[in-house]
Formats: structure tokens, C-alpha cells, sequence
């Protein structure tokens, strides 16, 4: 055939392949997307603020309602008389509480009072932050004052606030209002400016927080305060001690719909080393020594803003906000999942020198965010390594660059800081569907990261396969290390996790009822499933277990049992007994049977009932 014939058939199977490589790409995105859904993840708006009688009558009950009623005509004529009509009716309302604190209407009132003073503050550029404002009330004034705070962050001149009654929500992470009620005005907080040092204080580059918001009159002076609601249940308001009011919900919305752009999960699979910089652990609250962590870890092509959900109904739970505090680690889920776990331990080094943690870590992961935990309660010592390059490290010859990254990806230690996991949807053993043809082609469009592209090309060099694995002549990504067939998968379920680390397993049937048979449309049971787990839980769901209702029962229930187990274990040490509350004699241990909503049931875990000497 001529030179030329040849050179045009072969120009046209190039464009053909392209176009078939286009054609792939796009049909991917399009699976992709019907699978994940349109449902919007967080939307908010502001709307005007109205008054409404606590009992919905039409009308305003008192005189203070009429106040409270003409000074939303005035905020924008008049934002100063606004501002001083809502101070004075929060002044009476708090007078009627004192001599009755269980008038339903004073508190309403006061409430709507305190939200209105908040939002005249933002609106009309007014500063009491930086010093007291004068303010004319009936005839006379009062001196608008704001309580300092020492802490350097709780300075209110870095924020701007606005009433969480001002935001109307929505979005299928936000569903579910959380609320508490009480005294005062819950507002969302929004950093001025990104957080100087965001990264190496393990926070998030701008700050969204849910505070409340309450006034105090002395004299002729109102004093602005803002507690956090995470930290209190209770204030106390002229000698009585009340409940704080609280909206777990609203700030994270608020959150969720700001920065949901900036973290595209689609793109952070495919680019994740454009998407580098977006990969870190990190805190939404101050950080309490007192309280222990929960860290969450988000599967494939997700974020963390996954676990909104779970979190707003968890932080509903007075039992878990004051014994527990969150934390994330959110990377781009292209990355190959021991590297990310790699990368994971690294910032939990870091985050124990700037937080040193008193109580045992609860790590919760779903998908491939639970094989990371896996990695993370295990010791593998050079096993993997030498069985994936049958030599020891030290006798593999390898570039300082490629042996330093493998080393730390393949050779590492449990993390002594978790004392709990709990594996949700977790494809332990693999997915096929990372092995099926569009698994494959998902993988062949992720973009590999250089550093690990030369790795990868460095390793496949020495690497021999057998013909039941996956063969690779590149770097595996996240896709290629969730298949059943991919040495990694296979080696790592040869070890087990560190001895006496209690873990639990929650596992969707998609409402089938077929377990052990069974699958969430992902993974199925025989890779989610665990020997040894302190529960099993199977429940009624897809893939997205972890936003499933009974996950929420199980997950605090899990927690709850921490606690009880932490106090068993704090009274055995009271009177010298050397025993563990997980069950060794002379302990008694239950196995319950419990029924969550919708009906499936759980293993429950094993916890301290009773022990000698006599202690309950």
C-alpha cells in the first residue's frame, strides 16, 4: 500500500478514535450527572423581615407589637429611630420576662427585637463594634455598646451579621430546620476578609458561623453580646438562667450555598492536580479540648459539604454538641486513595501539634472516604510493599522522589488518636463497577497528577502482574484502587486492622431486604461487610447511605455508646479496676437488638452494663 494511502488511513482512525474519545467523555459527564441529580445542594435568598404575633392572630397583642411593627417602616427612612424603637422594646419585653419568665409573647417579642437591631446594624453601615453609638429612645438615648470579647477571632468588627430569620432556604442538604428554642437571635456570622493562616490553623479560608445574638440593658446602656450555641445551652438573663436559642442549620446553608462553586466535585475527580489546593483537614467551630472529634471523610467525587445532613442533625442532639466537635478532610477525589490517605496523615501530624487531642477520635467514612479510614486503623508495616514489588524497600531500585511517595502511601502505622470508626457504604473489597466498561473509561479520564504519573512509570518498570489483576502502564487513580482486581485492594484485606480498635459497618439494601445478598447500586455487601465489627447496620438506601435517617439513628447511637462507655470507663478508674468496658470479664456485655425508623434492624454494640465492684 502507498506511503500516502496508508498516512490518510490512518489520519481518519485518529479523528474516528477522537471522536469516539469525545462522544465517550461526554456520554460519562451525562451518567455522571443523572446519577448524582440536579437537586440543588443549598439555596438561600434574603427576604424583608415581617412581624408575626406569636399566636398568629393578625394583629399586633400589645403596644410593644405596634413598636416592633412601625419600626420596620422606618428602617430605611430612619435607621437610627428604627434601631432606638427596637431597643426600647426589647428593654420592655425583658422587664415583663424578669417578672414572668414564662411569658411566651415577652420572648417572641424580645427575639424579633434583637434580630431587627442586628439587621439595622448591617444595613445601615452602622459601627458599634469599634465604639458605642448614641441611639434616640422615646425622648431620651441610650448608648448602643458591644461586650468584648478577649479571644482575637471573636472580635465582631471582623464579621458582618445577619438574622437567620432573614434567610428563606432551601436545597436537599438543608431540608431538615434545626433549631433550639430559647433567648435571643440566632445570626450568621460571614467573615469581612479570608482567615489569615486558614490552612496551618485547620479552618476554612472564610468564616461562616451560626452565633446568637442578645442585648443587656444597665443604665442608660445596651450591651450587644454574642454567644455561640455549640459552646451553651444556657445564659443568664438578670439572675435566671434560660435557655439560648439556636439555628443549627441556616449558617451551614448559608455556607454550603457560597462556596459550593468553588468546589467542584465533578472537576476535583478528573483535575486533581489542579484542584491540589482544595485538599486539607479542617474545622467549622473553635476548637474544645474538652470535646471530642468527629472527622468526616467524604467519598469519590464529592466534597464535604456531603455531610451537612448528618451534621445538622447531629448537632440537634443536645447529648452529642456538648461532648462532640466535627472536623473534614476534603481532598479531589482523582487522587489513587492511599496517597490521599497519605496526605490525610500528614495534616493530622499537623493538626495534633496545634490541637493536641484529650479524647479518642471517632472517624466516620462513606465510600471511598471509609477505605482511607481503613488505612488509617491499620498497620502494614513493608508487607504491601514487598509484595507488590516482591523486595524489601531498601532492595528496590527506585528514584529518592518515587521511593519517598510510595514509601509513604504503601508503609504506615495506625493512627494512635482514633479510638473509633465507622465504615458507611464502604467498598473495603472493591467495586466492580470500577471494572466494568465505565469504570474504565472513568479512569482513563482522570487526569494522573506529574508527581504520580512519574511514579507510576518509575514503579511499572519493576512491577510484574499476575492475570487476575488489573494491569496498569500508568499510575493507578482513585477509579483503579476501587477495583476488586487491583493489587493494592487485594493485599490491604490480607492485613487487619489494629487489634482492639472497635468499628462499626452501615450498609444500604436499597430497601430490599436481601442482604447478605444485597447491594446499595454501588458496592456490594460482600465488600462493605466486616468481621469483627462492633455492629452491623443495614439500611434502607442507596449509595447515599450516609444521608439516609437511620444512618443519623445509628450514628448517634454509636456515639451516645461512646459516652456511656467513657463514663464506665472513668468510674473503673475511680476504683482501681484494670478491666475495659468493651466487654472482658468480669463485665458484662449485651449484644441489644434495637429498631430504627422505617424498621431495619441493628447489632448493637457492645457496652459497660455492670461490673464488680458494684458500679453502674
Amino acid at each position: 500500500m502507498p506511503l500516502a494511502k496508508r498516512t490518510s488511513k490512518r489520519v481518519q482512525l485518529m479523528m474516528k478514535d477522537g471522536i469516539t474519545v469525545f462522544l465517550v467523555y461526554w456520554a460519562v459527564i451525562l451518567v455522571v450527572i443523572s446519577l448524582t441529580g440536579c437537586a440543588t445542594e443549598s439555596a438561600v435568598r434574603e427576604r424583608v423581615p415581617v412581624f408575626k404575633p406569636l399566636f398568629g392572630t393578625s394583629q399586633p397583642a400589645n403596644g410593644r407589637e405596634k413598636t416592633l411593627v412601625q419600626a420596620l417602616s422606618l428602617v430605611h427612612k430612619n435607621p437610627l429611630v428604627a434601631l432606638g424603637e427596637n431597643m426600647h422594646a426589647a428593654q420592655t419585653a425583658l422587664r415583663e420576662l424578669k417578672n414572668d419568665p414564662k411569658n411566651a409573647v415577652a420572648l417572641h417579642d424580645y427575639n424579633f427585637a434583637v434580630a431587627r437591631i442586628i439587621g439595622i446594624i448591617r444595613d445601615a453601615k452602622l459601627d458599634p463594634w469599634s465604639k458605642p453609638i448614641v441611639v434616640p429612645v422615646h425622648g431620651g438615648s441610650l448608648l448602643l455598646t458591644v461586650k468584648k470579647d478577649p479571644r482575637p477571632m471573636w472580635n465582631p468588627a471582623l464579621y458582618t451579621f445577619t438574622p437567620a430569620d432573614q434567610f428563606m432556604i432551601g436545597g436537599k442538604y438543608v431540608e431538615e430546620h434545626a433549631t433550639r428554642p430559647g433567648i435571643g437571635a440566632p445570626v450568621v456570622a460571614v467573615g469581612r476578609k479570608p482567615n489569615p493562616d486558614w490552612r496551618e490553623n485547620f479552618s476554612i479560608r472564610k468564616t461562616y458561623y451560626g452565633v446568637t445574638a442578645l442585648v443587656r440593658f444597665h443604665g442608660d446602656s445596651c450591651m450587644i453580646s454574642f454567644d455561640d450555641p455549640l459552646e451553651k445551652e444556657t445564659v443568664t438573663m438578670d439572675g435566671r438562667t434560660v435557655g439560648l436559642a439556636a439555628d443549627f442549620t441556616v449558617p451551614l446553608a448559608v455556607m454550603l450555598a457560597s462556596t459550593a462553586q468553588k468546589v467542584p466535585k465533578l472537576e476535583r475527580m478528573l483535575f486533581p492536580e489542579k484542584y491540589a489546593d482544595t485538599g486539607h483537614l479542617f474545622r467549622l467551630e473553635p476548637y474544645n479540648p474538652n470535646k471530642a472529634v468527629v472527622l468526616a471523610i467524604h467519598g469519590l467525587m464529592d466534597s464535604p459539604s456531603t455531610w451537612a445532613p448528618m451534621i445538622i442533625n447531629l448537632r440537634s442532639d443536645p447529648e452529642i454538641r456538648r461532648h462532640y466537635q466535627f472536623w473534614f478532610y476534603s481532598y479531589p477525589s482523582g487522587y489513587p486513595y492511599p496517597y490521599s490517605a497519605a496526605l490525610l496523615r500528614k495534616d493530622l501530624d499537623g493538626a495534633e501539634r496545634k490541637f493536641p487531642l484529650h479524647k479518642p477520635m471517632v472517624v466516620i467514612g462513606h465510600s471511598m472516604g471509609g477505605c482511607i479510614s481503613r488505612l488509617l486503623i491499620t498497620d502494614s508495616s513493608d508487607k504491601v510493599w514487598i509484595m507488590t514489588f516482591k523486595t524489601s524497600p531498601s532492595q528496590t531500585p527506585l528514584p529518592p522522589a518515587t521511593k519517598k511517595l510510595l514509601t509513604d502511601a504503601l508503609i504506615f502505622r495506625h493512627r494512635p488518636e482514633i479510638g473509633r470508626v465507622i465504615f458507611i457504604s464502604s467498598p473495603l473489597r472493591g467495586s466492580e463497577i470500577a471494572t466494568f466498561s465505565i469504570g474504565r473509561i472513568g479512569s482513563m479520564l482522570i487526569r494522573t497528577p506529574r508527581a504520580l504519573l512519574s511514579a507510576g512509570n518509575d514503579a511499572f518498570k519493576i512491577t510484574t502482574f499476575h492475570a487476575s489483576e488489573l494491569k496498569l502502564k500508568r499510575a493507578p487513580n482513585s477509579i483503579d484502587t476501587l477495583s476488586p482486581k487491583n493489587r493494592f485492594v487485594r493485599i490491604i484485606n490480607t492485613i487487619p486492622v489494629v487489634s482492639g480498635l472497635p468499628y462499626h459497618t452501615i450498609i444500604g439494601d436499597r430497601g430490599r431486604g436481601d442482604s447478605p445478598n444485597s447491594s446499595d447500586g454501588v458496592v456490594p455487601y460482600w465488600s462493605s461487610h466486616m468481621d469483627g465489627a462492633q455492629s452491623e447496620c443495614i439500611v434502607p438506601s442507596d449509595h447515599g447511605a450516609h444521608q439516609n435517617t437511620n444512618t443519623f439513628a445509628e450514628v448517634k447511637r454509636i456515639l451516645r455508646a461512646c459516652l456511656k462507655i467513657r463514663k464506665c470507663r472513668a468510674g473503673a478508674r475511680k476504683v482501681g479496676w484494670q478491666g475495659t468496658c468493651e466487654g472482658e470479664s468480669p463485665l458484662r456485655a449485651l449484644t441489644e437488638q434495637a429498631t430504627l425508623p422505617d424498621g431495619p434492624s441493628c447489632s448493637r454494640l457492645k457496652g459497660c452494663v455492670s461490673f464488680s465492684p458494684g458500679l453502674r
